[in-house]
């Protein structure tokens, strides 16, 4: 039987939506308030800049998307099919890198590899050379390497779930059609973890589209630079809305990619026990088992070991200096408190959004999920963009309403354009949560005379404990790490430990900024651990 919700649930669920919706829906309107400013600002831009911006982002997204799918699904084929000593320890230690933000990468090898750097220094000491030792890392390779870091476990994790437990007995019977080690591992391993490469890689390439830490500091002229340089500079909103548009049209293509990569992710061979799973992995020994540690290893090193070795290392030689440790405490305030209560806020949403669509299952709950869940993949630039120009609008006909005073600058507009960009994550999790409570306790609470509310309140709520604390962790670590929102729209005299690591890093203050990107990555560790155990149950 289909239950339809009231008229009021359904009004309230739209408007929610629409809320969450409206900076891509104002995005893509800005094309409606065509003019000759704009038309003229974009005209010399496409003269100009745009080719720049155009090419930079393609080779960045080309160099990004071969890099974490070479490096992620090498990983996953190594700890998935093979056995070697480690091999358990690699297993997890290969999501670090998940826990450390690009842009903090970027600063920790920046302050160690630049001209002064310690690095440098001590090759010119050492061998008495003079003038630039390495190249610039401050330079589109340099972001593609720092990307690749940073992003490759999202490859590395849905390949290593596609191949673990299931491609065993596949490899097993090409061995005993007399198949060569190789050919086992390109025509029959590989194929089937394709759909998650293309998943993994689309998701990898949304997170560079949507960067601003790693391209501003780099000086690279992306498109979020040039939205955010049409906005800022030229002052002209409805040719940064244009811009955005672009780049919101790339994502759209990166997500629908991503979801039928996903939709694809389907096996049909018997899953194995971990016992068995380990038994079927072939065993390496002598050189090729230290060939494999090492491959291992490498991404561990440079993704986590020695980006928080480098900011230990600033932090110590900061010393000298006296560091703001009671104005770090309001940053981690700040940062907690922002984190938490958008937390709170969307996991709760995420959570109504669930019941309904359980207790009433149908169509509509089903688009509902699917507009409120787009906001994930709209690049932060965006959602400023989106949020900025409606409040720019009715302030500049209605004054008196004071709207930009509530909007821009405080708290509320921030938390808004928090929701829009991280509902998505607590609906994951909560829906993810929901598919694991079996349909037949609805059935026998209604017959005992539990049904709507009640039955949420006192048949889901305790079976769903452990994915709302999930979701309150994972978005609480993307909301204290995001920061092209939180740099527009934070309130002043408000800082939170994201912005602050940035501007200290872009004031080249890199020992300074070393003590509140600890605390980011030292918070980011959290889903990481969380990940990794959730992993080694299955």
């Amino acid at each position: 039987m289909i239950f339809r919700p009231g008229f009021f649930s359904r009004a309230v669920l739209w408007g929610i939506a629409l809320l969450l919706a409206l900076p891509v829906l104002v995005v893509i309107g800005a094309w409606l308030q065509w003019n000759e400013g704009s038309s003229d600002l974009l005209r010399n831009m496409l003269e100009t800049v745009l080719p720049r911006y155009a090419g930079t982002t393609v080779a960045l997204s080309l160099g990004v998307g071969a890099g974490v799918v070479l490096l992620g699904t090498l990983c996953a084929v190594l700890v998935s099919l093979f056995d070697f000593p480690g091999r358990r320890t690699f297993e997890w230690a290969l999501l670090l890198p998940l826990a450390m933000p690009a842009y903090v990468l970027a600063y920790a090898y920046t302050d160690f590899l630049q001209f002064s750097g310690p690095l440098q220094t001590w090759m010119r000491a050492t061998w008495g050379l003079e003038g630039r030792l390495l190249p610039n890392i401050r330079s589109v390779g340099g972001a593609i390497g720092v990307f690749i870091l940073a992003l490759y476990p999202y490859v590395y994790l849905l390949v290593r779930t596609a191949l673990a437990q299931r491609a065993q007995l596949l490899m097993e019977a090409a061995r005993l059609l007399g198949a060569s080690l190789g050919r086992r591992v390109f025509r029959v391993a590989l194929p089937m973890a394709r759909p998650a490469m293309a998943a993994g890689a689309a998701l990898a390439l949304m997170e560079t589209l949507a960067d601003y830490g790693v391209s501003s500091y780099f000086g690279i002229q992306t498109f979020t630079a040039g939205i955010y340089k049409a906005w800022l500079v030229m002052e002209d909103h409805i040719a940064a809305a244009q811009l955005a548009t672009v780049l919101l049209l790339i994502v759209a293509l990166l997500l629908t990619l991503e979801q039928r990569s996903q939709a694809r992710l389907r096996f049909a061979s018997q899953r194995l026990d971990r016992a068995s799973a380990s038994s079927a992995s072939l065993r390496l020994s002598g050189w090729r088992a230290a060939l494999a540690i090492a491959l291992c290893a490498l991404p561990v090193l440079l993704g986590f070991v020695l980006p928080v070795g480098f900011m230990l290392r600033a932090l110590h030689a900061a010393g000298e200096v006296a560091l703001p440790w009671a104005r770090f405490g309001r940053w981690a305030f700040d940062s907690l408190a922002l984190g938490l209560g958008t937390a709170v806020l969307a996991s709760l949403l995420a959570l109504w959004l669930s019941a309904q669509s359980r207790l009433y299952p149908g169509t509509q709950m089903r688009s509902l999920s699917y507009v409120i869940g787009l906001g994930y993949a709209v690049p932060g630039a965006v959602i400023v963009v989106g949020l900025l120009l409606p409040v720019g609008w009715v302030q500049s006909r209605w004054p008196q309403w004071s709207v930009g005073s509530l909007l821009t600058t405080t708290f509320l507009g921030l938390i808004w354009a928090y929701l829009v960009r991280f509902v998505a994550v607590a609906l994951q999790s909560v829906q993810s949560g929901y598919s694991r409570v079996p349909v037949h306790l609805d059935d026998s609470a209604r017959m005992l005379g539990v049904a709507g509310w009640g039955l949420l309140r006192r048949v889901h709520m305790p079976l769903l404990r452990q994915p709302m604390m999930a979701a309150i962790l994972l978005v609480m670590v993307d909301v204290m790490k995001e920061l092209p929102a939180t740099l527009v729209l934070r309130p002043f005299n408000t800082d939170t430990l994201a912005v602050i690591t940035h501007q200290l890093a872009r004031d080249e203050r890199l020992g300074e900024a070393a003590l509140p990107a600890l605390a980011l990555v030292l918070v980011g560790l959290v889903p990481v651990i969380m990940l990794s155990r959730t992993l080694r149950r299955r």
